[in-house]
């Protein structure tokens, strides 16, 4: 999905307001009235919309596409924020649509938001301080992040969902729209709702990656276990622990994961990372 710009690629507009400290790799299309600051790098390849911000210490690699009223690099919105030199750190082949906003880092929250490869950001989605999302995620419409949240890889976020802070949304999960997200969702599962509940396994996510049906069928008989056998999750984790025939590497990845939000706080196990 490439935008249709109506002025000449691998061209910088004269019209775009550019720093002199701004670092822009060969072959990057800048639109008219976008505004680059002079702490950031563009990697070769990314187009930058008209109207489109980028500020602060961000840094972009090749072939990212960047959508009118999208700002990148905004200062994050923390009380706690003492003005500090924080990072937003962008991979590649990245989609960022109409009026996406993502923030920078916090000093107490390790000072960097990352967002890696192949990711989709939909309009008006917002991705706070100090989040991590990995590669392949897609995030549809008016999805709102909290700060220190991890998206794993291939997770499908729905329009309208909200995550609060510490979240962890676990690789190839799929998220219901609008629901309410306030304990890590686990992967491979299918969650919605308010709040938002763990309902099945994402078969169709697990089909689109090739997954084998026999890891898919693994899954299903660890879900069945864990979610509706009326045992404690402590039981069933246990009894799945004990059948190494069971135990694929998806099932082991999911075991894992629950074992790390028991270790953590209020269902959220990045909220052991909390500075208070």
């Amino acid at each position: 999905m490439a935008f249709d710009f109506e002025f000449e690629p691998e061209r910088i507009s004269p019209l775009a307001q550019i720093h002199a400290g701004a670092q822009i790799a060969e072959g990057v299309s800048i639109g008219p009235y976008a505004v680059i600051g002079p702490n950031v790098r563009i990697g070769s390849g990314t187009v930058v919309a008209h109207n489109a911000t980028i500020i602060g210490h961000t840094s972009l690699g090749e072939n990212n596409q960047v959508f009118p009223g999208a700002l990148l690099g905004g200062p994050p919105q923390d009380l706690k924020y003492a003005g500090g030199k924080t990072h937003l750190e962008i991979g590649r082949g990245n989609i960022f649509r109409e009026c996406v906003t993502i923030n920078t880092g916090t000093e107490k929250g390790g000072g960097v938001t990352k967002v890696g490869n192949d990711n989709f950001f939909m309009a008006c989605s917002h991705l706070a301080h100090d989040c991590v999302v990995e590669d392949g995620v897609i995030v549809a419409n008016a999805v709102l992040f909290a700060g220190h949240i991890k998206v794993e890889k291939f997770a499908y976020i729905s329009g309208g969902s909200a995550f609060h802070h510490f979240t962890t949304i676990g690789r190839l999960a799929f998220v219901g729209g609008l629901s309410r997200v306030t304990q890590d969702v686990p992967p491979f599962t299918i969650v919605e709702g308010n709040p938002a509940e763990v309902r099945g396994i994402n078969v169709v996510g697990l089909r689109r990656r090739n997954m084998s049906e026999d890891a898919t069928g693994a899954l299903k008989k660890a879900f069945r276990l864990i979610y509706r056998s009326g045992l404690t999750r402590a039981e069933a984790l246990e009894r799945l622990e004990a059948n190494p025939s069971s135990l694929t590497d998806e099932v082991k990845y999911l075991l894992e994961f629950l074992r790390n939000i028991d270790r953590g706080k209020h269902g959220r196990a990045r909220e052991a990372l909390r500075a208070e």
